[in-house]
């Protein structure tokens, strides 16, 4: 469906207006994608000890979700400005649906990572439509605001739900209800959109940039394959240096294609902007940070300290229910203190805030002891997105604004998809020497070592640490895992810190607009 007369103002008709039904079910779809980015947090514990996942594999679940929304969104954003946002909207719902059943359905690793797949797919599609089918209704600056700050808002109430559901479901039932839930809402998001959201289009010159998202997107997954399988197939593995070989290869032509297209998802010319370019690289830095972090929490409450499921659901709840509470004040500090010192403070907190959890011993359960940890981890967020998104678009032309603020999506996706990568890679490779050296000094008997030493060589430290081999195996395997953890955690310190120094030398922003 096209854009009507009431849709397009240029043609003399009345101008678009903001139906209270197009906002519930916008904000509603947001909602519901953000769930699926937060959800796997509290049953990677679950599922790991299901279905005897590995730490690559626990990896590759999630990232089957973060990595569609990475390389997807703009292109689904262009697909609604073609073919009608609402279309992408039901379309998107209903794709989650089916992969959550998929997901709920599955009985190995594989169908799970692929049913995640499908719904980060629908996600990357809700995302970038339920905020197109607001903005397209608000043309005047100030009903922008008020949709943009209810779509906000839904995003940050679906982060906290997301734990709370799952840890509630898990707790009395197999996680794969969680995911059955999770199909049943997308469902009603798809209900809710084809019944309420008002359709609108903007097909003038645009156009789907198909080479360019092919690149990516393989450029993307190759790269992820060699930092996951890495440690698991060694370093020096044919398929792990091919993989790594094809991803920069992939990444240049990306590059080549998008100086050449003439409607690129990737304006190259934003980068030539300094104050742009440098809040990009900060944004790949802040946010791998962030999300490494997260990861290591979730292996730490779910996987090594076996915590129940709520136990494990809490802590999340504080680190996405912190923002939600700094909220009304971040248009004051924007004014006052400016983006650039609002994302120095965030990346210090975050820095800060990851070489805390790394000093508490594992031993120490519950959320008391990580309290501080928590809400420190929730502000440094909130300061870090808030400062990125003012500091990408305040740099740029008023007309480049939403090109701007699409690439700031862009750049934020991929790195936190390569957090959990990456920082599980670190950890799984300082813990398994750890481990080994552990087994080998133990005197173990021979019943025990041996299945040890295969089970390491095959499914990693994690799986060792799950094999109930007797207490000391298990002792070893979690004192090795801690401490590859705590290393992931120094990693992410410093990736934070390092972003916080380019930002407070390199960053120069105009006024928040």
């Amino acid at each position: 469906m096209t854009s009507t007369a009431a849709e397009r103002p240029d043609i003399g008709a009345a101008r678009p207006t903001l139906r209270a039904g197009t906002l519930v079910a916008g904000c509603f779809a947001v909602g519901v994608a953000q769930i699926g980015i937060v959800l796997p947090a509290v049953i990677n514990g679950p599922i790991q000890r299901t279905l005897h996942a590995s730490g690559a594999e626990l990896s590759w679940i999630g990232d089957a979700f973060l990595l569609p929304i990475a390389v997807l969104s703009l292109t689904f954003g262009v697909l609604g400005d073609l073919r009608g946002r609402k279309k992408i909207l039901v379309g998107g719902g209903l794709l989650m649906a089916l992969g959550y059943l998929v997901a709920a359905t599955s009985s190995t690793v594989p169908v799970l990572a692929v049913g995640h797949a499908l719904a980060g797919i629908g996600a990357a599609a809700l995302f970038q439509s339920s905020l197109a089918v607001i903005t397209a209704a608000t043309p005047e600056p100030a009903h922008r605001a008020r949709g943009l700050a209810a779509w906000a808002t839904a995003l940050s109430i679906g982060a906290v739900l997301a734990p709370l559901l799952s840890g509630i479901i898990t707790q009395t039932a197999s996680f794969y209800w969680v995911f059955g839930a999770c199909a049943l809402i997308a469902a009603v998001s798809a209900g809710l959109s084809a019944v309420l959201v008002d359709d609108s289009s903007a097909p003038e010159g645009r156009a789907a940039d198909w080479p360019g998202q092919a690149t990516i997107a393989f450029s993307v997954l190759a790269l992820l394959y060699g930092v996951i399988q890495g440690p698991l197939d060694g370093w020096t593995d044919p398929g792990v240096l091919v993989a790594f070989a094809l991803g920069v290869i992939a990444f240049a032509g990306f590059l080549w294609v998008e100086s050449r297209s003439a409607s690129p998802m990737l304006r190259l010319e934003l980068f030539r902007i300094p104050a742009f370019a440098t809040s990009a690289i900060v944004a790949v830095i802040g946010m791998f940070s962030f999300l490494g972090c997260g990861y290591v929490l979730s292996i730490r409450l779910g996987v090594i300290q076996h915590q129940t499921p709520m136990k494990t659901a809490w802590p999340f709840v504080i680190v996405q229910g912190v923002p939600l509470l700094f909220g009304p004040l971040l248009a004051r500090l924007l004014r006052q203190v400016g983006p650039r010192w609002l994302l120095v403070t965030g990346l210090v907190a975050q820095a800060a805030s990851h070489l805390w959890l790394a000093a508490i011993p594992v031993s120490q359960t519950g959320v008391m002891p990580i309290l501080g940890v928590l809400v420190l981890n929730g502000v440094s967020f909130i300061l870090l997105i808030s400062g990125l998104t003012a500091a990408m678009v305040n740099a740029v032309p008023v007309e480049l604004a939403g090109m701007a603020s699409g690439t700031a999506g862009l750049v934020r996706d991929l790195g936190q998809t390569m957090g959990p990568a990456v920082i599980g890679t670190v950890a799984l490779s300082q813990a398994a020497p750890l481990l080994t050296g552990g087994l080998a000094s133990a005197n173990l008997p021979p019943d025990q070592l041996a299945p040890a030493e295969a089970i390491l060589h095959e499914g990693g430290p994690i799986a060792v640490a799950t094999a109930q081999l007797g207490p000391r195996v298990h002792e070893i395997a979690t004192d090795a895992l801690a401490n590859g953890y705590a290393d992931g955690l120094v990693v992410t310190a410093s990736a934070a810190a390092v972003a916080a120094v380019v930002a407070a030398l390199f960053l120069r922003t105009k006024g928040v607009r």
